[in-house]
């Protein structure tokens, strides 16, 4: 027996009927949706799922309304009460998704932006480090083949190419020291054995190891404490960081410049600042200073003397060694030149 074909002929009819009202609706309203998408394309991405979610809602009611001529009946209402059930339930959750993917896109353009700049800090370190070593490497060789050639065969000049060699040697031997140290920081494989630390002898210490750099430079060494204070730390390390900080500022100050330390409290904080007679430093850089094989403008780190560039290594492990005892380190422009401040916990009495 052949079913009837009539309620299937008048569905059809009715289909057929309601398209082209349905189309000319919907289409309009779906411009309309991608036009305010468009206008929100640089705002949240909360309010861009939102809009998504909401244009095919309304697009469904309005085509429900113009369909049905605004003759409410109980389908429509039916289906006016099903599609704000699903606005009240899909908006919120768009909302929070977008939030989350927001947060998500966020985190992950931090990551890739802080895996570039370390890359390009990787690649700026090896090719300083490539540099920096094969300027000694190539003049202790000169140096190893002029005395084994037997170029040099005078006593006082056997022992002045001995003492260059043994110069060049002690500052491969730095920079090894310095590499080895960023490595352990940057790998967060450094251990520190805390102990209740007196800044006096950490200080101490680290300018009595800078004053023969200091005199041989002509620069003024001070220092001044309006207290000794009592820092959590580890001795070697902080007296490194000192030590680093003090370098640095003999380094870029001048011939009967002067290099001043000094040591204080403030609040729960021990202070250590280094000023420095280096002429400041330029607005765009003074950000940057504490970054790896960063050594600033060629006018602020001149080759004199006998006092090298250095590896652009020193801040970067101060600023380590640092933030490792819970501290915090800053530059800024101060009076001639710049000033490095450390600031430490201090330790419970």
């Amino acid at each position: 027996m052949i079913p009837p074909t009539e309620p299937f002929d008048k569905m059809l009819e009715h289909l057929l009927h309601i398209l082209p009202v349905a189309l000319g609706i919907a289409i309009p309203i779906a411009l309309l949706g991608a036009l305010v998408l468009y206008v929100l394309r640089k705002g949240s991405l909360a309010t861009t799922l939102t809009v998504l979610v909401l244009i095919p809602v309304v697009t469904v009611v309005i085509v429900m309304l113009g369909v049905f001529q605004f003759m409410f009946s109980s389908a429509l209402t039916t289906m006016l009460a099903v599609c704000l059930i699903v606005v009240l339930i899909t908006v919120p959750m768009a909302v929070l998704f977008g939030r989350l993917i927001a947060r998500r896109s966020v985190w992950e353009r931090e990551a890739r932006e802080r895996e570039r700049a370390a890359e390009a800090s990787r690649r700026e370190l090896v090719a300083w480090i490539s540099h920096d070593l094969r300027t000694p490497l190539a003049g202790i060789r000169a140096m190893a083949e002029a005395l084994a050639d037997g170029v040099v065969s005078q006593p006082r000049e056997v022992a002045s190419y001995a003492h260059q060699i043994g110069g060049q040697t002690r500052r491969l031997s730095g920079m090894v020291d310095d590499l080895f140290e960023l490595s352990r920081i940057t790998a967060g494989a450094l251990r520190l054995t805390m102990s209740a630390v007196p800044l006096q002898d950490v200080v101490s210490d680290a300018l009595a190891s800078q004053t023969p750099v200091a005199q041989r430079k002509r620069v003024h060494l001070t220092a001044q404490a309006q207290a000794w204070p009592v820092v959590l730390g580890s001795d070697p390390e902080l007296a490194r960081v000192v030590r680093n900080l003090v370098s640095n500022a003999i380094r870029h100050t001048p011939p009967d410049g002067t290099v001043a330390v000094a040591v204080g409290v403030d609040g729960a904080d021990a202070v250590i600042a280094v000023d420095d007679a280096c002429g400041g430093i330029p607005p765009g850089e003074i950000d940057r200073v504490f970054d790896v094989a960063y050594r600033g403008s060629a006018a602020r780190s001149p080759n004199q003397g006998d006092q090298p560039a250095g590896g652009g290594l020193g801040l970067a492990i101060a600023k380590g060694l640092v933030e490792a005892h819970r501290g915090k380190i800053a530059a800024a422009n101060h009076g001639p030149g710049c000033r490095f401040e450390v600031r430490l916990p201090l330790a419970a009495v």
